[in-house]
Formats: structure tokens, sequence, C-alpha cells
């Protein structure tokens, strides 16, 4: 073989692997909606302006602090592939309400930026997670449930999105979810959305497919092999915002969906601790600027909820 045919075979190998490369965590890049497999240059995370200083904490009696800090690290779970909310660019940069969110109250345990490890979850895996102590804590659009209350603990809420539908752009047809019998829904596996599409009957069970992210029904939205994607209406504007020539959110919410931030069922001292932090960020007005800087930009104002301490 010629060295101008080796150099070549060199070169598009490096070419190949690059992209693999990119994530931090050995995690995949997220996919752009059509199945791209990469963000597009104006997807890239922009930089918020908002900074947090490391607190020093006064929390004891919490088995999930205690275990982190004798790591000198805190890992939290998120989402990766959802714009505006938990966002991984090409880059490997996070950014999304929900990321700064993560951010904020792990600078008030102690934590900067530095000490900071993500680990993508997906939603179906989220219990297992906390039980197992695989993450300190989650904050991926992650509704609480009293269902789910018998597996782990949740702080917050801090935030109040609705259920709602993602269709084409040229779609007519469906208008909100009384129109979606005979119709194919894609949501993620384990998620509040699809189980009440079950339960609710709004389309034969044979016309409803799971993946394990948001990301890939939309892609198969885009490519016709599904009709709507449904989940949570903050969700779904981060797509609509990404691709406004070739998606759009149609109908009135049909739920109430209270995020909230996941942690282990008994660690009451964290949820109690955290809970009193996310109170802060709403009155400082913190949690307002990191909604405006995220979320915000759909163009759907909000304002912080109330707690439900428990």
């Amino acid at each position: 073989m010629s060295i101008k045919k080796i150099a070549t075979i060199v070169a598009l190998a490096a070419l190949a692997i690059a992209p693999a490369a990119c994530g931090k965590e050995g995690t995949p890049t997220p996919s752009t909606p059509g199945g791209t497999g990469a963000a597009p240059v104006s997807d890239a995370c922009a930089d918020t302006g908002i900074t947090y200083t490391a607190a020093t904490p006064s929390l004891t009696g919490s088995p999930t602090y205690d275990r982190a800090k004798g790591a000198g690290k805190i890992v939290i779970g998120v989402k990766f592939d959802q714009p505006n909310l938990g966002y991984k660019d090409t880059q490997g940069k996070r950014c999304g309400f929900d990321i700064e969110i993560a951010r904020y109250l792990a600078s008030k345990l102690g934590f900067d930026e530095s000490k900071i490890e993500y680990k993508e979850i997906a939603s179906a895996n989220r219990e297992t997670e906390l039980k197992g102590g695989g993450i300190d804590y989650y904050v991926g659009t992650y509704s609480i449930t009293d269902q789910r209350k018998n597996d782990v603990s949740f702080a917050g809420p801090y935030f109040i999105a609705g259920q709602d539908l993602l269709v084409r752009k040229d779609e007519s047809a469906i208008t909100g979810k009384e129109t979606l019998q005979g119709k194919k829904v894609c949501s993620a596996t384990g998620s509040t959305p699809i189980q009440r599409v079950r339960d609710e009957k709004l389309t034969d069970p044979a016309n409803i497919s799971e993946f394990k992210t948001y990301s890939e029904c939309v892609s198969q939205l885009l490519d016709g092999k599904t009709d709507a994607v449904t989940t949570d209406d903050a969700i779904l504007k981060g797509y609509a915002a990404q691709s406004p020539d070739k998606l759009k959110v149609v109908g009135k919410p049909f739920s109430t969906e209270k995020y909230g931030i996941g942690l282990a069922k008994d660690d009451k001292a964290l949820r109690d601790f955290i809970n009193d932090a996310l109170d802060a960020s709403f009155k400082d007005g913190t949690w307002q600027k990191i909604y405006d800087a995220t979320l915000g930009k759909s163009g759907s104002p909000a304002t912080a909820p109330p707690l439900e301490r428990y």
C-alpha cells in the first residue's frame, strides 16, 4: 500500500473517532431532531452569565451529603437531550433550566463546578440510581408522584409543567389528546406521560412506542414513523423552538406535572436542606434569573411554584 493511501486512511479514521470524543463522562453526544447525530452550531450552549459561589453548609444527618463530602464531588443525575432544560452540546458543555438548578444546589452544598460529576440517566432508571446510590440527587423533568414516593423522595417542586403534544408542522388532524385515536404516539420509557396515554386509552396499545430518550421519539416523528410525541409542554417547546419549520406544539396541557429534585427516600435532612435552598432562590430572584436565561427563551412566562414540604 502506498504512503499516500495510508495517510488517507489514517485521516479518515481520525475524523470518524473525533465526534465520539467530544462528550464528557463517555456519554453519547445529543442527537439533533432529524437524525443528524450532532447539534448544529446554533444549538451550542450559551453562557447565562449566572455565577454561583460555593457555600459552607451546615448540614448534619444526611448520608448522601456525607458520602459526597467524603468523595470530594457531587454526582448529579441529568438529561442531555432536552433543549432549554437539560442539554449537552457537541463540545460537551451542558446548559438549560435543570442544569442551572442543579449547579445552584451544588453550590449551596459546597461544591463548585469543578466538583460536579454529571451522570445521564434515562427516565426508566431514575429510581434505581437513587436507591442504589449511583447519584446524589436528580434534576431532570422528574415529576413528583405518589407512586414514585414509594421508592424515592422529592424536594420542591421547582417548576410546574403540563403534558402536551408535539406534531409535524403540516399536521392538521391532531389538535389535542381527544384526536389521538388511531394515531401513533411516542414517549420515553418509564415516563408518566406514556402511562397516562395508556391509562386514559387515548390510542390503541399497538400504536404506542417507547424509547429511552425523547430525542429518539422526535427523530421518529420527523421521519414519519410516529404521529405525535407526548411529554411535558416545557420539553416539547424546546424541540419546537429547535425546529420551528418542522414541528409545533398543539392542544392544551392535560395534566399537572410538578418537577421535583429526586433524592434517596430516607434522607430527610438533605430534602429539608434542598427545600430551604430552593425557597431562598425563589425569594432572592435567583430562580427567576435562571428561568429567564434558559426555559424562558421559549416565550412562556413563569413564576416559582409553592414548595410542598413533607
